[in-house]
């Protein structure tokens, strides 16, 4: 089964209508309602970890998931030092998927016992929070670890040296409008094809150039890989006429814009960035 991350491609999406200047019609509406059932085998958005983590957690399935906490851990169990390579990670994924419950009869986010238990997900939510938590890559509470009987570490592993991480400036529109007393925003979705967030919602980039003159709404650093940054996000309402028309200077597609409600941001696979600045704006609401 191929999966890419958290909504099936082709979920309801209607025409958005036009947006006023220059972006009339560049941009379509879309409110998903939600994840399609992994077993289904539809394909989703948001690159392998998203993928997993929802097959995982959302659906009971027994598979793996790895970020960088439960690679800490597990090499640290094996006793074995970082590796950046492809063919360390796809060992370390092997690892990891030998030490995930199989599913059970039951799927979804229930705990405890019984046909609805997700041992899967919940194995993998403990590896994750081990590593938040107990074995943290400076000081590892070894005393504390519930696991430290297998480990072979018992402490900090050899790690590669860090590249000091460069220093980038962006800038990100955030326009807003309300249609039938709802607040909708325009998002950007990435190329299926991008190394990073594949197929995932942010914020549409600007030029550099096309913000000259104007003031920033927020401004935010934002770290990827060994990237931070500089980020301004400005700001422009379809309500408010008399606001300079940045939505004209968006260099992306007019499939990739789409209208999304507010009120579901929460199902759709957005970028960090974006769920940060939305929620800072009071775009997005947490919980």
């Amino acid at each position: 089964m191929e999966r890419s991350g958290l909504l099936p491609a082709g979920a309801d999406a209607a025409s958005g209508g036009a947006v006023r200047g220059a972006g009339a019609g560049r941009a379509t509406a879309v409110d998903r309602g939600g994840a399609e059932d992994a077993a289904g085998g539809g394909r989703l958005y948001g690159g392998d970890y998203t993928a997993a983590a929802i097959a995982s957690i959302a659906f009971g399935e027994s598979i793996a998931v790895v970020d960088g906490n439960v690679e800490r851990v597990l090499l640290r169990v094996v006793g074995e030092p970082e590796d950046k390579t492809a063919a360390a990670r796809a060992q370390v994924a092997r690892v990891a998927q030998t030490l995930v419950p199989p599913t059970g009869k039951g799927r979804g986010r229930a705990k405890g016992k019984g046909p609805k238990a997700n041992r899967p997900g919940d194995h993998n939510q403990a590896m994750m929070e081990l590593g938040a938590t107990i074995c943290v890559p400076r000081g590892p509470l070894c005393l504390q670890c519930p696991v430290v009987e297998f480990c072979r570490t018992r402490g900090e592993h050899v790690t590669v040296k860090r590249e000091k991480q460069h220093v980038r400036r962006a800038a990100y529109l955030l326009a807003v409008r309300t249609r039938d007393a709802r607040v909708e925003v325009l998002l950007e979705q990435r190329a299926q094809e991008a190394s990073l967030m594949a197929g995932m919602f942010e914020l549409p980039p600007l030029p550099l150039d096309a913000v000259d003159g104007h003031s920033p709404v927020l401004r935010v650093r934002h770290a990827i890989t060994d990237t931070n940054y500089a980020v301004e996000v400005y700001a422009e309402s379809e309500d408010e006429p008399g606001v300079a028309g940045l939505l004209r200077e968006v260099p992306a597609n007019a499939a990739d814009l789409h209208w999304a409600s507010a009120q579901r941001l929460h199902v759709l696979p957005l970028t960090g960035l974006a769920r940060k600045v939305l929620v800072r704006m009071g775009v997005m609401k947490l919980g």
